[in-house]
């Protein structure tokens, strides 16, 4: 077997100079419109609120910016909060194949280095390309074991992070290698962050976005790593899988098909994994009308992380309401969506949507979690009180490749979460530019930081 960090490496330097199909580039743009979208919302919430404020004086000089703060300074100060704020509402992109949000550990290292170095959207475009064109891959080959105690975001995101840095400061494929090695000794992030409570589970792309760019960073100096940190041993991939990775299945089609093409763009304010529930039950809402107060039992039967991530009977915060199959299909009945509306604490106090979710049950489907993670399916079983009885199943998510957001739906979704911050004038320049500009977006003047 060829080394897959090497292949890898190969791969993402050449994004430095090899042509950008226009497609692809479509589709970096469509990434990065999205990662706005999710970043704008969290920049006002701790824990990247918190942080900004406790780092401060830590700063540094430099012209990548912080869009927490509003206030520019080094790379990985700007990599770190960005990366941190666009993972708190939920909202940033899937990879479904690899369980794994490129979006919040890739974007925002790869525009704090473009900013820092005087780039322009071609080499930024060019950067997100390679980051998660790495990060997904190595996703691949570890799952679905890793994600028993792993959260991709955190771990495979320090690799797309290192990609996209390296690609800005221009590494050569040995230097790039080398950033990757570095990287993987630095990845982390486990699930127990987000199966109890507490901020963590932000901080993983926010870690993986700094720490992705220092091993970049260090290659650039001629900082060496070990290069077989891959496949070894007690390399990367068996350490966090249950072998030393189905690399044959990671780089396939490499450089012919392009995974930032086959993105998920999330259509609900949650965890991914509610999201088929919630299509299907939309379904059926739509095609039966009727309402919360006509409900006496809802089953939802999903793959295994529906079950033993979302199946949350109890919720008291924000973050576990999130996380909750439960809250969510009380939400979505209640509210009509589960979008940020959902979470406020209005929202969360709502006895309407407490009356639901003891109604709502959720178990293993063991036919979908065959499926799973290529395919993410649900099967729901609603009982009316007038005696009606209806089942569906829902094979996927709108949002995901073969239901996707169109530019117009994604484009609405970002105004739904960028105009509060922005306002609407601000937020339709800022559209237009990550849409059709040659140049990085700069500063913005948000609605809590006043500049």
């Amino acid at each position: 077997m060829d080394n897959p960090l090497i292949r890898l490496a190969d791969h993402a330097a050449g994004w430095r100079h090899r042509p950008l199909p226009a497609d692809v580039a479509h589709h970096a743009r469509r990434a990065l419109v999205d990662w706005f979208a999710a970043l704008l919302p969290g920049c006002s919430q701790p824990p990247a609120s918190l942080m900004a404020k406790v780092l401060a004086d830590q700063r540094g000089t430099g012209r990548a910016i912080c869009y927490v703060d509003g206030r520019a300074g080094a790379l990985r100060h700007a990599a770190l909060l960005n990366a941190t704020a666009s993972h708190t509402v939920e909202f940033d992109d899937i990879y479904r194949d690899a369980g794994y949000h490129p979006g919040c550990p890739t974007i925002p290292a790869a525009l704090a280095a473009a900013q820092a170095q005087g780039g322009d959207m071609d080499l930024l475009l060019r950067a997100i390309t390679a980051g998660y064109e790495v990060g997904c891959r190595i996703g691949l080959a570890i799952q679905p074991s890793h994600y028993r105690y792993w959260h991709t975001t955190g771990t495979v995101g320090t690799f797309g992070a290192a990609a996209a840095v390296g690609v800005v400061l221009g590494l050569d494929e040995t230097c790039m290698a080398h950033a990757l090695a570095t990287a993987a000794t630095m990845a982390g992030g486990l699930q127990q962050a987000f199966r109890g409570e507490g901020m963590s589970k932000p901080l993983h792309p926010g870690h993986a976005a700094e720490a992705g760019a220092l091993a970049a960073l260090a290659a650039s100096a001629g900082v060496t790593g070990a290069l077989d940190v891959l496949h070894g041993p007690v390399g990367f991939a068996a350490a966090t899988s249950e072998d030393t990775g189905k690399w044959d299945k990671a780089l396939a089609g490499l450089d012919e098909s392009f995974a930032i093409t086959g993105m998920t763009f999330k259509n609900h304010g949650c965890c991914g994994h509610i999201f088929p529930g919630l299509d299907g039950l939309a379904f059926l809402q739509e095609a039966h009308g009727f309402t919360a107060e006509d409900i006496r039992k809802i089953h939802l039967g999903g793959y295994s992380a529906t079950k033993d991530v979302c199946d949350r009977p109890v919720v008291e915060t924000e973050q576990q309401a999130r996380f909750s199959a439960q809250y969510c299909i009380g939400a979505l009945l209640v509210l009509g969506g589960v979008r940020l509306a959902a979470f406020t604490p209005e929202s969360l106090a709502d006895s309407r949507i407490r009356a639901v979710m003891p109604k709502v049950t959720v178990s293993l489907d063991p036919a979908l979690a065959q499926d799973y993670p290529a395919r993410r399916a649900a099967r729901l079983r609603v009982e009316l009180l007038d005696g009606q009885v209806l089942e569906h199943y829902q094979p996927t998510r709108k949002g995901d490749p073969d239901a996707p957001l169109t530019d117009a739906e994604l484009a609405a979704k970002f105004r739904e979460l960028a105009e509060p911050v922005l306002g609407a004038a601000q937020a339709s320049t800022l559209l237009d530019l990550l849409r059709e500009g040659s140049t990085l977006p700069g500063l913005l003047k948000t609605a809590f930081s006043g500049k």
